[in-house]
């Protein structure tokens, strides 16, 4: 499948496993997340969330990069307005 992101491959998650009724994930070639779609039920709206600029910290791969927007009836990004932003600039893992 061809997205905006690259090429991806989509995993479909029912509702006995997710918050949401109906969400797509999009994983690059690379298996990182790239794209997430998701309905919020009680707002009634449909989200599309893009994970980017992935760092290693401790071996594992984090996006610090979030952007949400919503999507119109063809799954295309509305990009005004940009629902939701989050930059991480420290990340760290420590055991419990």
């Amino acid at each position: 499948m061809k997205t905006e992101v690259g090429p991806a491959y989509a995993l479909r998650v029912g509702p006995a496993y997710a918050l949401s009724s109906k969400q797509v994930s999009y994983f690059g070639e690379d298996g990182l997340l790239r794209r997430h779609e998701y309905t919020v039920d009680i707002m009634d709206g449909a989200r599309v969330n893009y994970a980017s600029d992935y760092r290693e910290a401790d071996g594992i791969l984090v996006p610090t990069k979030r952007r949400v927007y919503a999507y119109d009836d063809r799954k295309n990004k509305i990009p005004a307005p940009l629902l939701v932003a989050i930059d991480i600039g420290d990340i760290a893992f420590a055991e419990r």
